[in-house]
């Protein structure tokens, strides 16, 4: 048995057994062993919950399953569409609301009957299983008895228990699964209803609009009706008040005074031209200037007697060259410039006498037509009233022809569509249903496997609460118990009583421990255990293969002087030569990163959190590698506050973003508080001069408390930087 009562020990157990005492607490070993020694049990009610699964699955009646799908969408385009219809703005998306209203029409009760109709389900015993199981919990008061249906109910509830209308997530795509004994009326079935559905829908917009057709043809022959009345009411007022219509649509009077109104402003503007230009023909001759004068231009008697005149002068000219002014020539010269002067005036004045005649003539027929207009308008303001119930006349009549030709063409658009191919579905079958070649129901394999695990289960849990439960819970036992880093000898003798004041014996001979695991007796202490040793290069290879969790490491020293620096600027040349790296020296205690820096002098950490620097500014090269090096800066008395800035997360995390690996050199743990460093980069790389020191092994206890997830040691870099 895995508990033995401890009795008052006469003898003390041989160093090598082990052996270690709890109060009432098994161990994980102890709880194993109990699982082992019922063993055959366990696996026989495996075995057995396995097999009687078996015989239940190969018993069912399997189920194949089909499936067909349909895709929901707006097939008819625009020119198809009713011309009432042609919005460029109406929305062609089906909305989730529309397809789940779909989705219940497919499981409708109407389109069920037509499936079940279509292909005869009420004459197949598989959907009228008035007997069986189901008679049996019906008889017995659990469920509802089959008989008392009846035959198209029990067929219907056959149908939908084997049917599955579903939506695809994030698509108009409706999913119509069936299952049933025979593969092939699965996939006829689930086509069946796909097809049902379209037909559903054609037939439901074709009676649609055959009933808008009716409805139109009645109302058509009403409109007609109305339309004649109103246009004949129309004619009749018009004839009996002498309401005639000329141009343009508008009565007589209108018609009259309009060209009146243009009659009379055209004599207006007759009359003021010709006074004004008779004016200015009048001031012309008064002044003596009138060739100035456009009417004088155009006079052809003007332009004669101006070239007449300007022929004398010229001869004046020639002659009075070679006479004086009181020789005949001279004289009669002047004296037909003299008389063609009289000329010009007696045509100018004839000119002037003519404009003012023709004003005359002007206004007078602007008086006639004024009389005209006057005796229109009281023709016109007898008839207003008469022509405003014309046009009330006219105005019903025009709104009955234009819903009487927008009925018609609506009832021209409805007889067109009236036609199964006119009126497309919404939705078009995308996936056609196929007899499966496996059943879906029962899940044989699965169904086992589950058995098997619920029996293993089971069976090893009643298992230990049965041997927990047994023992006393007060008695101190006694159990082996072996810590996993240690290696326990296999051929150890059995134990072998010894009295109390003998000394113990000598203890066995270890067994060689695996690697960075060395084998130790299990009376020595843990302290005494040395801790596995890394190598750089295994290090480097570590965080390479360890991914993101590998991309910041922390580089500490059990004590000052055991070579830190010397191990952190070693690891990140290691790590240098497949990736890009940046070393962080946060050791603000004793800096001694920069002596390698291209720029020794540079700002660091310290002038970063101070604001007085940039990342730009900090950021250096390494002399001798590619590592990139940021270095502490002018530290001064801030090291502590500088040391608990949280502005260190923000420049840690903004060098990973940037860099593939970031290592962070914080010097001794003895000068830091590693606690704050844990956050920044929980992977922890531990110096130190002696593996096997007890100081050694409480620093990297100390980091694993701190919250550093793995912790490598590394030994021997002192002596290295030395040499």
């Amino acid at each position: 048995m895995f508990f033995r009562r401890k009795s008052k020990p006469a003898v003390a157990p041989a160093p090598v057994a082990a052996s270690y005492t709890l109060t009432g607490e098994p161990d994980i070993r102890g709880l194993g062993r109990i699982l082992w020694d019922k063993k055959r049990t366990i696996l026989g009610l495996t075995l057995i919950a396995a097999a009687g699964a078996f015989v239940v699955v190969n018993a069912i009646t399997p189920r194949y399953r089909s499936e067909s799908r349909l895709l929901l969408e707006v097939r008819e385009n625009v020119f198809m569409r009713a011309e009432a219809d042609k919005n460029p703005d109406r929305a062609a998306t089906i909305d989730a609301e529309a397809v789940a209203s779909q989705v219940q029409v497919i499981m409708s009760r109407d389109l069920a009957r037509q499936v079940i109709a279509n292909e005869k389900l009420s004459d197949n015993p598989e959907f009228d299983a008035a007997g069986g199981w189901r008679a049996i919990l019906g008889l017995i008061g659990i469920g509802r008895d089959p008989t008392s249906l009846s035959r198209e109910e029990r067929t219907l509830e056959a149908y939908y228990e084997r049917l599955n209308v579903t939506n695809v997530e994030k698509s108009r795509v409706i999913s119509v699964d069936f299952s049933s004994a025979n593969p092939e009326l699965a996939a006829r079935i689930a086509n069946n209803i796909a097809e049902t559905y379209l037909t559903m829908q054609q037939s439901a917009k074709q009676d649609q609009t055959r009933a808008a057709g009716n409805w139109l043809a009645g109302e058509i022959e009403k409109m007609r009706k109305k339309v004649a009345d109103a246009e004949d009411k129309v004619e009749e007022y018009r004839s009996r008040s002498n309401l005639f219509v000329g141009s343009n649509n508008t009565s007589l009077p209108s018609q009259q005074l309009t060209e009146i109104n243009s009659q009379i402003a055209q004599a207006r503007g007759q009359k003021a031209d010709l006074e004004a230009r008779a004016r200015q023909l009048r001031a012309l001759i008064r002044s003596g200037t009138l060739a100035d004068s456009s009417d004088i231009a155009n006079s052809e008697s003007m332009r004669r007697l101006i070239d007449q005149r300007t022929a004398i002068r010229s001869q004046l000219a020639e002659q009075s060259t070679t006479l004086l002014d009181q020789h005949p020539r001279i004289k009669e010269l002047r004296a037909q410039i003299g008389e063609v002067d009289r000329q010009m005036r007696a045509e100018a004045e004839r000119l002037a006498r003519q404009f003012e005649n023709d004003a005359k003539v002007a206004g007078d027929r602007l008086e006639s037509l004024t009389a005209s207009l006057d005796q229109v308008k009281r023709q016109a303001s007898q008839t207003n009233e008469q022509d405003v119930q014309l046009r009330a006349l006219e105005r019903e009549a025009k709104t009955q022809r234009d819903l009487l030709e927008s009925y018609l063409v609506k009832y021209r658009e409805a007889s067109a569509r009236d036609s199964i191919g006119a009126a497309p579905p919404e939705a078009r079958i995308i996936s056609r249903a196929s007899p499966a070649t496996k059943p879906a129901y029962p899940k044989k394999m699965a169904t086992v496997l589950i058995a098997a695990f619920a029996a293993f289960a089971l069976s090893a849990g009643f298992t230990l609460t049965g041997a927990l439960l047994a023992a006393p819970p007060s008695t101190p036992y006694a159990y082996p118990y072996a810590p996993t880093s240690y290696v326990t000898p296999a051929f150890a003798p059995p134990v072998m009583p010894q009295p109390m004041m003998m000394p113990p014996p000598a203890p066995m001979p270890r067994v060689a421990a695996p690697p960075l695991m060395p084998a130790m007796t299990p009376s020595a202490p843990l302290a005494a255990v040395p801790l596995p040793v890394s190598s750089v290069e295994q290090i480097a290879r570590s965080l390479r293969q360890a991914g993101d969790s590998g991309r910041r490491v922390t580089v500490v020293g059990t004590a000052r002087n055991v070579g830190t620096t010397y191990a952190a600027i070693t690891l990140a040349r290691a790590l240098a030569k497949e990736a890009n790296v940046v070393l962080i020296d946060l050791a603000f205690g004793a800096p001694n990163l920069s002596v390698i820096s291209t720029d020794p002098n540079a700002p660091g950490v310290a002038e970063l959190v101070r604001g007085t620097a940039s990342f730009g500014d900090i950021i250096t090269r390494d002399q001798f590698s590619n590592v990139h090096l940021v270095a502490t800066g002018q530290v001064g008395p801030d090291g502590p506050a500088l040391a608990a800035s949280p502005m260190l997360a923000t420049v840690v995390e903004a060098l990973v973003r940037s860099y593939d690996h970031v290592v962070v050199d914080i010097g001794s743990a003895a000068d830091v508080s590693v606690e704050r460093f844990a956050p920044l980069a929980q992977r922890a790389v531990l110096v130190a001069a002696d593996p096997a020191n007890p100081a050694t092994r409480a620093t990297r206890e100390r980091l694993m408390m701190a919250g550093f997830a793995d912790v490598s040691l590394l030994a021997g870099v002192a002596q290295a930087a030395a040499a």
